[in-house]
């Protein structure tokens, strides 16, 4: 992966985490945490789409979507686990 690749990554992985702060009210982090999120569930909706055969043509809004869905995903899951 060269610079560029990984700044692009970075940039979805930071919007989706806003994204997802949006969609997922009460479960955000902040600006700096959502987009850490963003970044690791760009990692986890790639995976999940993978898990049920949906695979990304590597555009930019395909890329944006998963990473979006992902977070959501991830921020239910940590939003799950602190109410326990």
């Amino acid at each position: 992966m060269d610079l560029t690749a990984l700044l692009v990554f970075l940039i979805i992985g930071a919007i989706a985490g806003w994204l997802a702060g949006k969609i997922i009210k009460g479960g955000g982090f902040g600006l700096v945490g959502n987009m850490v999120v963003g970044i690791l569930g760009a990692v986890v909706g790639g995976y999940l789409f993978r898990l049920v055969g949906i695979y990304n043509d590597g555009g930019l809004i395909g890329s944006i979507i998963t990473a979006t869905l992902g977070a959501v995903v991830l921020l239910y899951v940590i939003k799950l686990v602190k109410k326990v």
